[in-house]
């Protein structure tokens, strides 16, 4: 007989108690809760048990909240996952869109929701297979949607190479691009990001790199965690056995 599961995983222990008192007052459907301490042991116990409802905290050690989803979802499309942050950056937004199978339930609630919000949360995502988000996170999308503000997906994976000190010449290469190809779309970049072309005295007052890294981070574009999750990527692209 096949056991309804629900997963929680989060490094905080508290929030791991917080959340499982949610679960068992609410409506959803359950034989057993399961827990997980970090990303890789929720991606286990998950496809180890074919587990349908997730709670997945965004930043956990070893494997993050996206990156957990991108592995759980690839193996089961019908998981109805709910994430759980403190943070409501427009780097986490970026990310899940593109990550979220079509018709996929989910929900991204902040952690300093009301245990009711929460209980709303996950009735509807688990039990209505609901698209359930915070108001925050919703402006967070329409901004990152939106023509004029919202950077298209090359746009940002330029905003990233620079953000790892990448070259022109490094990221045409990445993207099979020519070099004057991404100064171009890297000027566009910087004009979504309101980096202009400040002259005192005759001179530049900033580099634009920076100037657009340090922008994006103000706006939540860009966090640490993304950066490392970068960095270990690209690591990990040019060690594989196809670039040697």
């Amino acid at each position: 007989m096949t056991r309804t599961l629900v997963l929680i995983a989060d490094d905080d222990p508290i929030y791991r108690s917080f959340i499982t008192d949610v679960v068992e007052a609410s409506d959803v459907e359950f034989d057993d809760i399961l827990q997980a301490e970090d990303g890789e042991a929720a991606v286990s116990i998950a496809l180890t048990h074919k587990i349908d409802q997730v709670v997945l905290d965004l930043q956990m050690p070893k494997l993050s909240g996206v990156d957990a989803a991108r592995q759980i979802w690839a193996n089961n499309p019908a998981a109805r996952i709910l994430f759980w942050s403190s943070f409501a950056d427009e780097a986490y937004v970026r990310s899940l869109m593109r990550i979220v199978p079509e018709q996929a339930s989910y929900g991204y609630i902040l952690k300093s929701t009301t245990a009711e919000r929460l209980q709303v949360a996950l009735e509807g995502v688990f039990i209505d297979g609901q698209y359930i988000v915070d108001r925050e996170i919703r402006g967070l999308q329409a901004r990152t949607e939106s023509r004029n503000e919202g950077l298209s997906h090359i746009e940002y994976d330029m905003l990233i190479d620079i953000s790892l000190g990448f070259t022109d010449q490094y990221i045409a290469e990445r993207h099979n691009l020519s070099t004057r190809g991404v100064q171009s779309r890297l000027q566009k970049l910087y004009t979504k990001l309101g980096v202009g072309d400040e002259i005192l005295g005759g001179s530049p007052v900033y580099n634009p790199r920076t100037r657009a890294i340090s922008v994006a981070i103000l706006r939540g574009l860009l966090n640490s965690d993304l950066i490392v999750r970068a960095r270990e990527r690209h690591s990990a692209e040019e060690n594989s056995p196809s670039r040697l």
